[in-house]
């Protein structure tokens, strides 16, 4: 059986970054109407903690597919030519469980969090806002910035990196990309400093973002921490903003930003106000007040790489893109009885 497998320099251009935005506004709703299975993620670590393989399986009843993300997840990539993550999305159909699509999933993680970001976004930031601050400056850094652009019209954007090298350089590519001007700052307060829209990218395991730095208004795009013992933002951070979430039991398991805070005794598990789910279906009405400071704890799941994947996999059929190969389980012909 045909198997269309995709690489990586062909994904964002079968599913922009808009597009991917609306389609996993549509898979939030599948998932809050029940519509989607979303287990836990399964993590096994190599023995120094170096690095992980990372199962991530879903099943969504719309698209109609059945999944897993298999990707190892290696943070002494950064600074290299390579990804952290690397690894595939595999899309099998339901009815005979073939599989479909092998799609690149360094290609398909760094979409498909910045459209869930910019999703959130949609629901929580204020019609205005449009000064933009990023922490981190590398391929999520990267990203986020073209799906906040998506999703308000920005006026300026400041960048922070560890790295100031790193900072400069994504300043001078994503500068023409964005058609404007990336102000490089040499400190993370400098770039937060009345910025209205925060995206914290980081591989970082302590904070980096001080909660006494936010705006009034601000809104908060959270996804660099995924693991219980790290965080980007420290409990001010989390304490001053309505918290929500893209899976309350994902968030209570995995997200050090919540959990860490949890144990200090500064928030209890209600701090969460809603799921994206529950944002884009009109279930909560999202932010209250122009002054208030909302945040976004984004683990990723797997629902949303099963999603981007099937729909990079629908464009790739009917436009003759990846590549085709024959793989599969048939049953060998049984042979004559004698």
């Amino acid at each position: 059986m045909s198997v269309r497998v995709v690489a990586q320099a062909e994904v964002e251009a079968l599913l922009p970054m808009l597009e991917c935005i609306e389609v996993m506004r549509e898979v939030f709703e599948a998932l809050a109407r029940g519509d989607a299975v979303q287990p836990l993620r399964s993590m096994v670590w190599l023995p120094d903690r170096s690095g992980l393989l990372g199962l991530m399986p879903a099943y969504t009843g719309s698209p109609l597919a059945i999944g897993i993300k298999v990707v190892t997840v290696m943070p002494g990539n950064h600074g290299t030519e390579l990804d952290s993550h690397q690894g595939v999305v595999l899309v099998f159909e339901t009815v005979r469980g073939s599989l479909r699509a092998i799609v690149d999933a360094s290609a398909i993680t760094a979409l498909r969090t910045a459209a869930v970001s910019g999703l959130a976004t949609r629901c929580l930031a204020r019609e205005d806002a449009g000064d933009l601050a990023l922490l981190g400056a590398g391929v999520q850094a990267a990203s986020h910035a073209r799906a906040m652009a998506a999703v308000r019209p920005l006026r300026r954007v400041r960048v922070w990196s560890r790295s100031p090298a790193s900072a400069r350089g994504f300043a001078a590519r994503e500068s023409a990309r964005l058609g404007l001007a990336i102000e490089v700052c040499a400190s993370a307060r400098a770039a937060v400093d009345g910025a209205d829209l925060v995206c914290t990218t980081t591989a970082s395991r302590t904070p980096v973002l001080d909660g006494a730095w936010l705006a009034e208004g601000a809104h908060v795009n959270a996804v660099g921490a995924c693991f219980r013992d790290a965080r980007e933002l420290d409990t001010a951070a989390v304490a001053r903003a309505r918290l929500f979430v893209d899976r309350r039991e994902s968030a209570l398991q995995e997200a050090g930003d919540i959990l860490i805070p949890i144990a200090e005794g500064a928030i209890g598990a209600g701090h969460i106000r809603a799921e994206l789910g529950e944002l884009v279906s009109g279930a909560h009405p999202g932010r209250a007040t122009r002054d208030e400071i909302t945040l976004f704890e984004s683990l990723g799941l797997a629902v949303e790489d099963l999603a981007a994947a099937h729909a990079v996999w629908v464009r790739a059929e009917a436009a003759g893109a990846g590549t085709a190969i024959e793989l599969g389980g048939r049953r060998a012909a049984a042979g004559p009885r004698g």
